[in-house]
């Protein structure tokens, strides 16, 4: 009964997913940021398919290539060998999707600088993967953990609203997304144990490099 709940939770926290949920909650707390009036927006909704497409499907695409020609034993890529190409194909997507942004207008520092946080962590997790088995979900998670509290802190958003359409409109604390966020960090780390992908330490060592990986950018960008 715990494996399936603990294998949807993977697939659901999926790392490469991070970068689009980290785009929709920003477009949740300030669409203004973006020049659009809220996230059902046209601009809003092609930007979100665009992240999508470029950081998780295509990025995602190119791994299930890498099993079809046998260059790695399955999508779950268990040893640190396997996981050597899937990072590399991902990072160039990421730095990609971040110099393009650059250059974007209607994309706000913000979010570029959230982008550039996962491609550091991701390339943090790569070296840190010759030596020891780090888990990505626990980067990916850490990342978005980092991005609510400098959300929180930095940009200085404790409310924002949230339209239901007939069921009304809401206002959401700040702080109740981040500790929903830690409570998701906490719950995938728990799956991974489940499943028996990692050890306790490649989860710290993922939280650590997530969370601070998203500083580290903002240092570049602000």
């Amino acid at each position: 009964m715990l494996k399936p709940l603990a294998q949807v939770i993977s697939i659901l926290f999926h790392p490469l997913l991070m970068v689009t949920y980290m785009l929709v909650l920003l477009l949740l707390i300030n669409p203004y940021l973006f020049g659009v009036y809220s996230i059902g927006d046209k601009f809003s909704k092609l930007l979100i398919l665009q992240v999508f497409l470029s950081t998780f499907f295509i990025p995602g695409f190119a791994v299930a290539m890498l099993r079809f020609t046998g260059l790695v034993s399955s999508l779950e890529m268990k040893t640190k060998q396997e996981r050597i190409g899937p990072y590399v194909i991902t990072g160039m997507f990421y730095i990609w999707m971040f110099r393009n942004f650059l250059g974007n207008a209607q994309v706000p520092t913000a979010f570029s600088a959230f982008l550039l946080g996962a491609a550091i962590g991701l390339f943090i997790a790569f070296f840190i993967n010759i030596f020891s088995k780090i888990s990505a979900h626990a980067v990916g998670m850490g990342g978005l953990l980092g991005m609510v509290v400098i959300t929180l802190l930095l940009f200085s958003h404790d409310t924002f609203l949230i339209s239901l359409g007939a069921i009304g409109t809401y206002q959401v604390s700040m702080h109740w997304v981040l500790m929903l966020t830690m409570l998701l960090a906490g719950l995938v780390g728990t799956s991974r144990l489940i499943l028996q992908a990692h050890e306790p330490t490649d989860l710290y060592g993922g939280y650590l490099v997530g969370f601070v990986s998203q500083f580290i950018a903002l240092r570049f960008m602000f």
